[in-house]
């Protein structure tokens, strides 16, 4: 592993890429790391070691965790990962809790024991720092699943010196999502019901696992600006709104970043033919050839593509109700691909039928073809109710393909309206949640590429131009970090 003369960091994931991952939050915590190992930080990575992960580890060390009143046995394994495109940057450890009662199934979640599954994920992590002879400056806990990470470590660590000074960050990367369970959840961690206060980790009669990392983290820390400020409203804070407000002047929003190594269309062995801004008329054989693959004509019609869980958030009703109207009035196809609630699938699946050349419904999470949506595709759609951050949009701009989004979240940050703004547009946006709100931003995207090619080009090298890399939101989780371990100091 490499020498490192910055912070030490202890970065807390449920998720990380390529080890196993559901969602966005496997891609941060696989890129973010890196990054920040890169500017000189001694940064280790912890996650469960779940049954799908086959990748080669070794035996770090064993110990007896505490859950409620059971013992329960912890082996931490551990892996070197190469830092840098070219691995020419050293390598950084990444440790796996493991536990055979409690990890060694199929998939990551949706058990019914996972309060008691993500607690002892919690309280391991923490019993492993001495034993690994590694004192964090800095514990980053990510989403629901960690955020009692933060209450353990205040409630029974104050008076153990391994343990002061170690400041901690807590992202909500979805506020939607928060880990609420019984009550009595709370002698899981081996805390006194104390923690129960409602000012505390208690949550309308339950214990909440989110609300346990927001009341005892030092920082927290959203996806996006825009989120930041959202999660403060009744619209958007999922009743946590008055506990976020209150922590107004300890909660910063960070936009996420994408790797420009895993997304680079120049070369992706993913995509039909590669390309860069210069040679973006190889975009066009990306659409014939994806066209082929999905049993659509082959043409130069505009194709509009979706990824993405189908889930509330995502605002499909939008395009749903718009389908009709949209295969009536325009030219275009449109290819979806992702899976889900099972009245979204439905509807896609019947408008595939309904409308068999002019859109592909694939039900699936397909890493290859998601790659070849993103390259062959001219339009890229994100209606969402709500989003954090996002990374679809950034995917798309990297690859030539226009976002139509909804103004919320990360998309706001990060798509500029090319109506509004035609000198630093790189897409288009609506505000209002209506379906008649989307058509409209998806119709002024079409009229654009059917009437005025040149200026379509011009939008399409705009985007391929933006920076979404994770260098800027590294140097500001750095400052972050410092803001943390001076107000702890």
């Amino acid at each position: 592993m490499q020498k490192n003369s910055g912070l030490k960091i202890l970065f807390v994931s449920v998720e990380v890429s390529p080890f196993a991952k559901t969602g966005g939050l496997a891609d941060v915590a696989g890129s973010l790391p890196q990054v920040l190992a890169s500017m000189g930080n001694d940064i280790r990575v912890v996650m469960p070691q779940y049954k799908i992960i086959k990748s080669p580890m070794e035996y770090v060390t064993d110990f007896e965790v505490m859950v409620d009143f059971k013992k329960e046995t912890c082996i931490v394994k551990g892996t070197e990962v190469p830092i840098g495109p070219r691995k020419q940057n050293g390598s950084m450890t990444v440790y796996f809790i493991g536990n055979y009662h409690y990890y060694d199934r199929e998939g990551i979640y949706c058990y019914p024991d996972d309060g008691e599954r993500f607690a002892f994920f919690c309280s391991a992590v923490l019993k492993m720092l001495p034993k690994i002879d590694f004192k964090p400056d800095i514990i980053h806990c990510n989403d629901w699943h960690t955020g009692p990470i933060c209450m353990i470590l205040k409630e029974n660590y104050k008076d153990d010196p391994f343990y002061s000074g170690i400041s901690t960050v807590y992202t909500v990367h979805n506020l939607e999502y928060q880990g609420n369970f019984w009550a009595e959840a709370y002698k899981l961690f081996n805390v006194g019901r104390g923690v129960l206060d409602s000012d505390k980790a208690e949550f309308y009669g339950e214990f909440s696992f989110m609300k346990a990392g927001l009341v005892y983290c030092d920082k927290i820390s959203t996806v996006s600006e825009a989120y930041a400020r959202e999660i403060q409203t009744p619209e958007y804070g999922e009743k946590l709104e008055g506990l976020l407000k209150k922590r107004e002047k300890d909660l910063f929003g960070i936009i996420n970043g994408i790797s420009y190594n895993d997304f680079n269309p120049q070369k992706d062995k993913s995509i039909y033919k590669n390309f860069n801004a210069k040679t973006v008329h190889n975009k066009r054989e990306n659409k014939y050839d994806l066209q082929r693959e999905l049993g659509l004509p082959v043409g130069d019609m505009p194709v509009a593509g979706l990824i993405s869980r189908l889930t509330g958030q995502k605002g499909l009703e939008l395009i749903i109700e718009s389908l009709d109207e949209i295969m009536a009035e325009q030219d275009m196809q449109f290819i979806l691909l992702g899976s889900g609630d099972a009245h979204y699938e439905e509807a896609f699946k019947n408008a595939a039928i309904k409308y068999p050349d002019r859109i592909s419904a694939n039900i699936v999470f397909n890493v290859e073809l998601a790659q070849k949506i993103y390259a062959g595709c001219d339009i890229f759609l994100m209606p969402s109710k709500f989003e954090p951050c996002g990374l679809g949009q950034m995917i798309s701009l990297r690859y030539g393909t226009v976002p139509v989004v909804r103004a919320v979240g990360g998309l706001a940050d990060t798509v500029i309206d090319f109506d509004e703004d035609n000198e630093n547009g790189n897409g288009f946006s609506f505000t209002e949640f209506t379906a008649e709100a989307f058509y409209e931003a998806l119709n002024r995207a079409l009229r654009l590429y059917a009437e005025e090619p040149e200026k379509w080009y011009k939008l399409i090298e705009k985007g391929m131009g933006c920076n979404f890399s994770w260098t800027t939101p590294a140097k500001k989780y750095m400052k972050l970090y410092q803001t943390a371990l001076k107000d702890e100091a």
